[in-house]
């Protein structure tokens, strides 16, 4: 496993090893199921990003120009480079990072299988509407974390300028030739199905997940009613880079 500076996120690295959990991890770690509950996400999100990274850099061979395989080479790299502050985290709270990102991997890569695009466009709404819908879930997750956890999440999840990228080329496809738009917000609205399907099948199989968008008796969590108002953000937040793109939602 490549090595990872200690300096990478906030907590440090296990001082003997990753079965030992760190003394200054924060008090919320306490309880066994919230720990549990942390590991489990951001083994989610490392193993998303890795997936990320994957499909980035095979959706690059779609790519029409050296300088759009370029652009395209760019934004993988740009997911690669978040996974390892969170297995860095993993570790520290006493986990194996590698045992934390299995049980995430064939949902995910079914997940890419099912939506894998067929040409150089739908590969980029994929990059951009896929990857923005399944960042607004994990930020929605960690408004339930401890600070340090919840930072190190949101700052995984930050766009990194590349979004510009995707919203010119489309708008300049769209420009060209405007027939392109239909098939295009039909693949929009098929992607926002199916992430939403895979959000709610990984929180239910996982218990860990699914008790902490729950809450307890000393944290808060999401009734029924907040439970629809999360997914409503989410649907209104699809439909504006959809309009980003000009497309319909």
């Amino acid at each position: 496993m490549t090595e990872i500076s200690a300096s990478a996120t906030s907590v440090p690295a296990p001082r003997h090893s990753p079965s030992a959990p760190d003394d200054d991890v924060p008090v919320a770690f306490q309880d066994p199921g919230y720990r549990a509950a942390v590991v489990d996400l951001l083994g989610a999100i490392a193993y998303g990003e890795i997936s990320a990274f994957e499909r980035l850099a095979e959706d690059a061979k779609l790519a029409p120009t050296l300088g759009d395989k370029l652009a395209l080479g760019k934004m993988a790299t740009v997911q690669f480079a978040h996974v390892e502050p969170l297995i860095a985290r993993i570790a520290a709270l006493g986990s194996e990072p590698m045992e934390a990102m299995a049980p995430f991997q064939k949902p995910f890569d079914a997940f890419h299988a099912k939506t894998a695009p067929s040409n150089w466009l739908e590969g980029l709404v994929k990059a951009f509407v896929g990857e923005g819908m399944t960042a607004d879930f994990y930020r929605e997750v960690a408004a339930f974390l401890d600070a340090d956890t919840r930072d190190l999440i949101i700052t995984s999840l930050e766009d990194t300028g590349h979004a510009g990228f995707v919203v010119e080329r489309v708008g300049q496809a769209i420009a060209e030739d405007p027939r392109v738009a239909g098939p295009l917000a039909l693949w929009g609205r098929r992607l926002m199905g199916e992430a939403l399907s895979q959000a709610q099948r990984v929180a239910a199989e996982r218990d860990s997940l699914a008790a902490l968008l729950a809450g307890g008796v000393d944290r808060p969590g999401l009734d029924l009613v907040a439970l629809g108002r999360m997914f409503n953000r989410l649907t209104e937040n699809h439909a504006a880079r959809m309009a980003e793109l000009g497309l319909a939602s």
